[in-house]
Parts: structure tokens; sequence; C-alpha cells
């Protein structure tokens, strides 16, 4: 009997041994593989941080080949892309170079994850101090758990940007007063927000404007605080004002136009009393064309609409012309563009 009750002793204890061991051996699994994770991740984290290193090397040999102190064109002449969507690290580092700016701060909104942002390329290469706003919280709080937020002094806040809460948003997070760049990229409402700014004084702004909307009349879609882009159409083409409209808010609010990046989507303007450096350096303050073909099918796949094309799929849609106050159809626009849009665009 008490043999019998020692080997189920025993037998139990080797069972209870076996599930330890087996225990252990998940566990020395689990954290091996937990090694294997984790070193694959700090490997993956040091490929990214080594590929914008050789990014960032780029960027400054192209800065510092940029011309200095002598006339160009235009501002297609010292474009270049490290981090922007397209020319425009090389127009901001032109123009950051050539002017007195009141101080090394920036406001850019409409960044997405600010990989890719106008302003990017200026914090890392200039250690500027910066306020960047996006309406996806998710991107807002990933950007906040990057190196780059501990790196650099720069903040993130998650906003639907309006007219009516653009200024509280500004001053809350401490960027009201001089600036030295304002940045604007929201695909909507992008006049009238900053027609909204009072709160900052930016030495330079950078604005999206809408090619599709032709170079001959100042209209912008009629203000609407919820606005968004494919919810309008779903071409995604009816968004923001044409260029006429930014240089006709510009001149209200004292910036003389400098010219826009050569893909025909961003528009730049200096403070009247700081722009002379680089204006007398421009041959020609010019807006350009776009020949870029992102418009969607009703499935949302891109349909490459191109050229007028483009305007026919929107042209029954509203607009204000921002001098009469009036709405019309984009249709209604005899002329939309000039001879050379139109020769730019074949």
């Amino acid at each position: 009997m008490e043999n019998g009750v020692i080997s189920r002793a025993a037998a139990r204890i080797r069972a209870a041994v076996k599930v330890r061991l087996g225990d252990l051996r998940q566990f020395r699994g689990a954290r091996a593989a937990g090694q294997v994770l984790g070193q694959g991740a700090m490997t993956q984290a040091m490929s990214s941080d080594h590929a914008e290193r050789s990014l960032m090397l780029g960027g400054r040999i192209m800065a510092a080949a940029l011309p200095r102190q002598r006339a160009i064109a235009d501002l297609s002449e010292v474009e270049f892309r490290v981090f922007s969507q397209w020319g425009e690290d090389g127009i901001i580092e032109w123009l950051v170079s050539h002017l007195r700016l009141p101080n090394t701060r920036f406001v850019e909104f409409g960044v997405g994850n600010f990989y890719e942002a106008n302003c990017r390329f200026l914090l890392l290469n200039r250690n500027w101090k910066g306020l960047v706003m996006d309406s996806s919280a998710d991107y807002m709080r990933g950007l906040r758990g990057e190196a780059i937020y501990w790196k650099y002094d720069l903040t993130a806040v998650p906003a639907f940007i309006s007219a009516e809460n653009i200024n509280s948003l500004i001053a809350e997070n401490g960027f009201a007063g001089p600036l030295g760049i304002l940045s604007i990229d929201i695909d909507g409402n992008d006049y009238w927000i900053w027609n909204a700014v009072t709160v900052v004084d930016p030495a330079i702004v950078v604005c999206e404007y809408n090619p599709i909307f032709g170079d001959t009349r100042p209209v912008s879609i009629p203000y609407d605080p919820a606005f968004t882009r494919f919810a309008e159409h779903y071409s995604g083409l009816y968004f923001g004002c044409s260029i006429a409209a930014l240089c006709h808010l510009a001149a209200r609010r004292g910036y003389t136009f400098l010219g826009t990046n050569s893909n025909g989507i961003n528009a730049f303007f200096v403070r009247n009393d700081l722009a002379e450096p680089a204006l007398q350096l421009v041959g020609e303050c010019r807006a350009f064309p776009s020949r870029h073909r992102d418009s969607r099918d009703q499935a949302g796949h891109l349909s490459y609409a191109g050229g007028t094309e483009r305007l026919d799929l929107i042209r029954h849609l509203p607009v204000i012309d921002v001098v009469t106050g009036k709405s019309i159809r984009l249709g209604d626009i005899a002329t939309p563009y000039s001879n050379r849009w139109l020769r730019e665009m074949q």
C-alpha cells in the first residue's frame, strides 16, 4: 500500500515537473521569440533612421548648391524634394536663406503623419520649432511616439480645422504672435482658413491652390466648416480655391506673391515689408498649371483625368467669386484658363 501511495505521489510529481518544464520551455521560447521580434523592430528602426540620414545628407547637399544672392528665372529653379510632396523643400530653403525672419517657428496643418510635409526638412535641417495639426488622431498619436518628437521641439495636435477654431488652436498651443512660416494644405477650406487667421503674423505663407479652377477668376468653394473633399464629389477634384483667389487675399492681407512650385500645387507669399531681398532675385513671379491626374471614378479608383477634362467633371458645382461675393458654377466661367496655362497643360 505504502509503495503504491509513493508510486502515485511520484507519478504526480513527475507530471507536475513535466508541466513545469513545458511551461519553462514555452517561456524560454516566447522570450527568444520576443528577443528576435525586438531585434527585428530595432533593426527596422535603425534602417529607417539611416534612410532618413541619407535623405538629410542629400537634402543638405542640395541646399548648399542652391543659388545664393543671384537671379533666378522663377521659383521652380530652386526646387528640390526631401520630405515635401513636390519641390517645396528647396523653395522654402531658398526663401529662408534670403529673408530676415522674425523667428524660427512654423505652423503647418493638413500634414497627415508629417512624413510628407512642407516643414519637416526645415525642422530637421535648421532645428526650427513647430506646431503641426491633422484631422487624424491616429496620425498625431503615431507622430508623438516617434523619435522626432523628442529630438525636436514639435507639437502635434489632432484637430478638424475650421475658420471658427483655427485661432484658438494656434493660441492654445503657444504659437500666437510672430511666425516664420504658416503652411496651409487641408484640401478644402484653405482660402477661408487663411482669411480667418488673425493670431499669428507669419513672414512666409505657403498655401495650396486648386489649379483645376483655372488662373483667371478669383474663386473658392463656398465655406462649409464640415467640408471633406471626396464627400463633396467622388472625383476628389472639387476643393480649395484658384490661384487668383489666393493672390487677391494675399494682397489684401499685405503679402507679395513670389510664385508657385512647378507642379501647380502650392503658392508662396512673403509679407510685404520682408519680401524685397527675395523679390529682386526672382525674374518672374508666376503660377504654374498642373498636369497631375489624381481623379477618382465613382468606385474610388484612379481614373487619370487630365487637362481640361478634369474641370468638365466638376463644372456643375458652385464656387464663390471672392471679390464680388457672388455664387457661380465653375462651368459659368467662360475662360477659366489663360492661353499660357492651356499651352502648358497640353
